[in-house]
């Protein structure tokens, strides 16, 4: 079993970062935050929306996003409509890899997911983005602002 802890940005799908890992750990959500830290400014008062896993739960988790100035964002036990869009990222995720092939091992699998996960970033192009994949959507939209 492997677990994907990933931050999405809701502007045009652009996978920021994630973790991948054996066990659902907390060090697997404050690695995936440090690595988004890492492009990040400190006070850009963001929203990140979570579950409520335990991780994200967590003191140090908490303390992490208020230190940088982002606003944690939770649902309430049973509300899914904030998570639609990483629902729809998991989905495309399992019908587009999971699904289709027969893995011969963990790291089989795994390198396949790192693979996907470049593929979606940097080629899977997105008709709401006007055919561009979210790497370069992003990339266009920072350099005009």
């Amino acid at each position: 079993k492997l677990y994907l802890s990933p931050i999405l940005d809701l502007h045009n799908g652009y996978l920021v970062t994630y973790t991948i890992s054996e066990r659902p750990v907390l060090n697997m959500v404050t690695s995936m935050l440090n690595k988004a830290f890492e492009s990040i400014p400190d006070g850009t008062y963001l929203i990140l929306h979570s579950d409520q896993g335990w991780q994200y739960q967590h003191k140090q988790y908490q303390q992490m996003l208020k230190r940088k100035g982002i606003q944690q964002s939770m649902s309430r036990k049973g509300n899914c409509l904030d998570n639609a869009v990483m629902e729809n990222f998991f989905g495309l995720l399992k019908s587009e890899l999971l699904y289709l092939q027969e893995f011969e091992s963990v790291e089989h699998f795994k390198q396949e997911l790192l693979d996907y996960l470049d593929y979606y970033n940097n080629h899977r192009i997105k008709a709401k983005l006007k055919g561009l994949p979210p790497a370069i959507h992003r990339q266009q939209a920072l350099s005009a602002a």
